[in-house]
């Protein structure tokens, strides 16, 4: 079960245990939460920040743009994704041991080594690691479709209107 919450308080009981008070406008039915509690079993709860999830359009979209643009360049829309990713994609910094260099290359779908450095008199290795587009939200999501939208149309390859394209976005919401 999966709900949106709008507030959450803490409280305790009398024997100094927590509460935690949550308030939704969900209509939730709790019975087989409660009949698992009473089978002496434990729940397992996540709470997070909301965030909003892209349609599965917009990730079908941008496989479709960038097979059409594969078709013209020549090369695989997997190629090409991991340029995209790398021009238009989400990225952190890591500083890792030489010698693991390699096993952060394979693990991360773009990797830029940007040279060494000295940290605290240890030297590691500087690299900025791309994520895989399945993690974005919907902001970061819509950066790299404007990117390959652009670079379609550069390419002359036909896409969806503008109106088309900002209901999508707006689906991402949903």
């Amino acid at each position: 079960m999966k709900i949106k919450v709008n507030n959450i308080r803490k409280v305790y009981t009398e024997n100094n245990e927590t509460e935690l008070i949550i308030t939704t406008k969900e209509n939730i039915n709790i019975d087989d939460l409660k009949l698992i509690i009473a089978n002496k079993k434990e729940l397992s709860v996540e709470i997070k920040a909301f965030r909003k999830h892209r349609s599965l359009d917009s990730n079908s979209y941008m496989w479709v743009m960038l097979s059409k643009m594969a078709d013209v360049m020549k090369t695989t829309k997997d190629e090409l994704y991991l340029q995209v990713l790398d021009r238009y994609g989400v990225y952190t910094h890591i500083v890792v041991k030489p010698q693991a260099v390699s096993r952060i290359k394979a693990e991360w779908k773009v990797v830029r080594d940007l040279g060494e450095v000295a940290i605290n008199g240890t030297t590691g290795q500087q690299l900025q690691c791309f994520f895989s587009s399945s993690s974005y939200d919907s902001k970061e999501m819509s950066v790299l479709i404007n990117g390959v939208v652009e670079e379609c149309k550069e390419l002359g390859i036909e896409t969806i209107s503008k109106n088309e394209l900002e209901r999508m976005k707006s689906a991402w919401g949903r």
